[in-house]
């Protein structure tokens, strides 16, 4: 008989709204989990402020001794503050920490080897083991049974392709669907064009080197791995058979990195004709990879919004950034989808080597020329994993700052020491209450904030678009001695 093990979401308290898409990738974990045997819990915090109350009482309540705990590098000082209650509710259990932050501190720690060195990277890694008993990184599906083996190793690597560990095309087939099941589906409120909608992963992986982008040098996350278009097919039509969703967010890097792209597109409106329903769809595509035929097959599949990280508006950020795209490109794949009937939501980030004042301005005007339908700007954070962290020195007089410099321009980015398992305000969630811990030759920490700020308050003044409102954070009430059902869903 297998022990049972509990997986947990960390709240997100930086965004404005939790209960939007739900944590994919460790209902993936678990549901691959279930599949071999074992009883599976969720412990889902999402939108939970008292969150802390809500774990010590669910550890004192479970009999489990394996937690495994999914976080980002925002999340992380939450999923520290989750690992201390649960020790002092429980203090023998087994607690593991997989999913992104752990992968791109890994990556990281590879990079540093490979120069023969020791730094940050290597030290944050190190910190993790203070909380953690296993570390797992890149693919947890397979990877977590190792975990909770007697003898586990403290460091479990999924992220490499010669292992065993790391998963293949043919297994993202034959694994099961997320676990969607063990949380509350219906406290998720996501509708896109009306239409209540959930989120699937069609594929794995972007290729691109962006300089400002995780996981660059994490196979996890940019190797490209691909599901056949009918297998994808199959988890639309279980969606909207099991939920009655008509909705779907496919939450995959760039829908049109797949070279099948058009086969899917074709293979979805298909699907509807067959069943008798009308699907809406949202995604995420690469702009200079976008064409007519592309958009013109996402709409009729029934694709009413992609979302495209253009980033900037000025040439010489673009450069800097190593994005691959001009902003000519970026300029045609607003009309290609213009053309088409698709709405964009513009993805921007300021803060990268060599933004001026100038630059910001120039992002401005472009957002203002082109007239998205919606927008995000957020100020860049050199995460672990990043080029702009990963290739950074540190400052000969102050060890504490540590600047990349762009080898095609020798602009510059600063950044300062950030401690992730204790710092989270650096994520651009609600406005006012996040600091900027990069600065460049030309723009301050501040400034960058004041012309974030500034520039969005701008562009949605003159388009019209709204600004998102902030969704209040559940309170946990343990008066009555048990987790409700929008925390806990599943069955020890």
């Amino acid at each position: 008989m297998y022990e049972a093990i509990s997986f947990i979401i960390p709240p997100s308290a930086f965004l404005l709204d939790e209960r939007v898409f739900m944590t994919l990738g460790v209902l993936k974990v678990a549901a691959a989990v279930e599949l071999r045997g074992r009883p599976v819990e969720v412990l889902d915090l999402s939108g939970i402020k008292n969150f802390i109350e809500a774990v010590h009482d669910y550890a004192r309540l479970t009999p489990t001794r394996y937690f495994g705990i999914t976080a980002t590098t925002p999340q992380m000082p939450a999923a520290i503050s989750i690992a201390e209650a649960i020790r002092s509710a429980r203090p023998n259990v087994r607690i593991i920490l997989g999913g992104p932050h752990v992968t791109l501190v890994a990556a990281a720690v590879k990079g540093e080897r490979r120069l023969g060195i020791t730094g940050r990277a290597s030290r944050s890694f190190q910190k993790l083991y203070e909380h953690f008993d296993v570390l797992v990184a890149g693919d947890g599906e397979l990877a977590v049974e190792l975990a909770l083996q007697s003898a586990a190793p403290q460091f479990i690597d999924a992220d490499d392709p010669a292992q065993p560990l790391f998963l293949t095309n043919q297994d993202l087939e034959q694994l099961p669907f997320p676990a969607r099941h063990l949380v509350d589906v219906d406290s998720y409120h996501y509708t896109i064009e009306g239409e209540r909608a959930l989120s699937l992963i069609a594929q794995l992986g972007c290729p691109f080197e962006c300089g400002f982008c995780g996981g660059r040098q994490s196979p996890f996350l940019r190797r490209v791995r691909t599901r056949q278009s009918a297998h994808v097919i199959k988890e639309i039509v279980h969606l909207t058979t099991i939920y009655g969703v008509r909705g779907v967010m496919l939450y995959d890097d760039e829908l049109n990195v797949n070279r099948n792209m058009l086969e899917l597109m074709r293979g979805i409106y298909e699907a509807q004709e067959k069943i008798g329903v009308e699907w809406r769809f949202r995604g995420f595509i690469k702009s200079q990879l976008f064409t007519d035929e592309q958009a013109e097959a996402m709409y009729r599949a029934g694709f009413r919004w992609i979302l495209v990280g253009f980033e900037s508006g000025a040439p010489r950020i673009l450069e800097n950034i190593n994005k691959r795209a001009t902003r000519d490109e970026n300029t045609r794949c607003m009309e290609i989808a213009r053309r088409h009937g698709l709405k964009v939501k513009a993805l921007m980030s300021i803060g990268h080597p060599g933004e001026s004042l100038e630059t910001v301005h120039e992002t401005r005007d472009w957002l203002l020329k082109m007239r998205p339908d919606d927008f995000d700007v957020t100020i860049i954070t050199t995460y672990p994993g990043t080029p702009y962290y990963d290739f950074a020195l540190p400052l000969q007089d102050d060890p504490a700052t540590w600047v990349y410099t762009c080898k095609k321009t020798g602009d510059r980015l600063y950044s300062l020491e950030v401690d992730y398992v204790k710092t989270a305000n650096y994520y651009k969630g609600i406005p006012g209450e996040y600091s900027a811990y990069v600065f460049t030759d030309f723009l301050t920490s501040d400034e960058l904030i004041r012309e974030r700020d500034a520039l969005e308050v701008a562009v949605r003044d003159a388009l019209g678009i709204p600004f998102n409102k902030s969704v209040p954070a559940l309170l946990y009430e343990h008066s009555m001695g048990q987790l409700p059902s929008y925390i806990l869903r599943g069955t020890l």
